[in-house]
C-alpha cells in the first residue's frame, strides 16, 4: 500500500508555479499602494552623480543619456528635485567602484548586470526610489576594463578619470535599463509599443518579448502570435508564450506537432511544459507523449519534451519515459553531448513522475 503524502496535488501545482515564476516573484514585496504607484509612473526624476579619483565631476552628459533613453520609452524626465515626479532614478558612476557589502546570491543577484562585489573598476549603479523608499532593484553597468589608468594609457588618453566616465556613458547608451524598468514597473503597454516600432532592432525585440514573458503579460499574446511569422523572432515568441495564460496551449501544441523546424518544435515543447506546470494543466501531457513516442522526433526536441513531462508529473508519462530510457541506455556514445542531455532529461522526468505517482 502506498504511503500518502501530506502535500495535495493543488499544493504541488502551486509549488511548481512558484518555482517557474521566480522571475516575476520579486514584485510580491510591493504593497497594493506601491503597485498602484508603479502603474501610474510617468515622470522620472533623473539623479546622476559621478565620483572619480579627482572627486566629483560634471554629470550633465551622463544625465542627458539617461534622460534620452527614458524619453524613448515615453517617460517624461526632470532634473530639478523640486519638480513634480513619480519616481527617482538614481545613477551613481564611479571610476573605481566602492564595495557596498556582499550581494545576496540567487535570483536577480546572479544576473550579469547585477552588482558584483568583485568588480573594483569603473561602474554605474542604477537604483530607484518610490515614495521615499529605496526599492530592492539594483543594476550595474561596467566598462570592459577594470584598470582605468592602464586602459587610458593604452588608448593614448591623458585623463584616466575622463576616459572611464566617457566609457561608462557609452555603456549606458547601450544598456537596456529602460526596458528593464518598464518591466519592473509593470508597463507592458510601453514594451508592446516599443516592440511595434519600425526602428527597433531584432535583438531588442527579442529582449522585449523575453521581458513580456517574465512579466506574465497576457495582453502580449496576440503580438507574440504575430511574431511567429518572423523566423528570427519565432523561437523567443514561443518561449515567452510559455509564461502566459492557457490560451496559448492549442497554438503551442500545433507548433510542436506540425512545424518543420526542430528548434520551433523544441521551443513549443518547452513552452507547454512551462504552461502545464504553471497552471497545473494536464491537457498538455498527451500531446507531449505523442511527440515523445514519435520515432521521427529529433533528439533535441525529445530533450525538451522530456523536461516538459517532468514539470507536469503524471502517471501516464511513467511507462513511456521508462521505455525511452531503456532504448537510450543501449546506445553507447560517450562523446555525444546531445544524447547525454537527452538521457539527463529523461532520468530527471522519470524521478518527478514516479515520485508523484507514489505520493499522490
Amino acid at each position: 500500500m502506498r504511503k500518502q503524502s501530506a502535500l495535495s496535488p493543488l499544493a504541488v501545482c502551486l509549488f511548481l508555479s512558484l518555482i517557474h515564476s521566480s522571475a516575476h516573484a520579486y514584485r510580491e514585496y510591493f504593497t497594493p499602494e506601491q503597485r498602484a504607484q508603479l502603474e501610474k509612473i510617468q515622470t522620472v526624476l533623473v539623479d546622476v552623480i559621478t565620483i572619480t579619483d579627482k572627486g566629483g565631476v560634471e554629470a550633465g552628459a551622463l544625465a542627458d543619456i539617461v534622460a534620452q533613453r527614458l524619453n524613448e520609452m515615453g517617460y517624461v524626465t526632470v532634473r530639478d528635485p523640486t519638480s513634480p515626479h513619480d519616481v527617482i532614478l538614481r545613477t551613481k558612476c564611479e571610476q573605481r567602484k566602492t564595495w557596498e557589502g556582499t550581494t545576496a546570491a540567487g535570483g536577480d543577484a546572479d544576473l550579469p548586470d547585477a552588482p558584483s562585489r568583485l568588480w573594483k573598476g569603473p561602474a554605474c549603479q542604477l537604483t530607484y526610489v518610490l515614495g521615499g523608499m529605496k526599492i530592492k532593484w539594483q543594476k550595474e553597468v561596467r566598462t570592459e576594463f577594470e584598470d582605468s589608468v592602464a586602459a587610458a594609457q593604452a588608448a593614448q588618453e591623458v585623463d584616466p578619470a575622463l576616459y572611464a566616465i566617457t566609457k561608462l556613458q557609452e555603456a549606458l547608451g547601450k544598456y537596456e535599463f529602460p526596458l528593464l524598468l518598464a518591466a519592473e514597473w509593470g508597463h507592458a503597454d510601453r514594451l508592446l509599443k516599443m516592440l511595434d516600432s519600425p526602428d527597433v532592432s531584432q535583438s531588442r525585440k527579442i529582449k522585449i518579448m523575453s521581458l513580456l514573458g517574465e512579466m506574465q503579460a497576457d495582453e502580449a499574446l496576440p503580438r507574440l502570435k504575430e511574431a511567429l511569422k518572423d523566423r528570427d523572432l519565432a523561437k523567443q515568441a514561443i518561449v515567452s508564450m510559455g509564461n502566459l495564460g492557457k490560451d496559448g496551449i492549442p497554438l503551442l501544441v500545433d507548433l510542436m506537432s506540425s512545424s518543420p523546424q526542430p528548434e520551433i518544435q523544441a521551443a513549443a515543447a518547452k513552452g507547454l511544459g512551462q504552461l502545464g506546470g504553471l497552471h497545473g494543466d494536464a491537457s498538455v501531457v498527451l500531446p507531449l507523449l505523442a511527440k515523445l513516442q514519435d520515432p521521427k522526433t529529433d533528439w533535441t526536441v525529445l530533450t525538451e519534451v522530456a523536461w516538459a513531462l517532468g514539470k507536469i508529473p503524471d502517471k501516464r508519462s511513467i511507462q513511456p519515459l521508462y521505455d525511452l530510457d531503456k532504448k537510450l541506455q543501449a546506445i553507447r556514445d560517450p562523446d555525444n553531448v546531445t544524447l547525454k542531455k537527452l538521457k539527463e532529461a529523461v532520468f530527471w522526468s522519470i524521478k518527478q513522475c514516479d515520485t508523484w505517482d507514489q505520493y499522490s
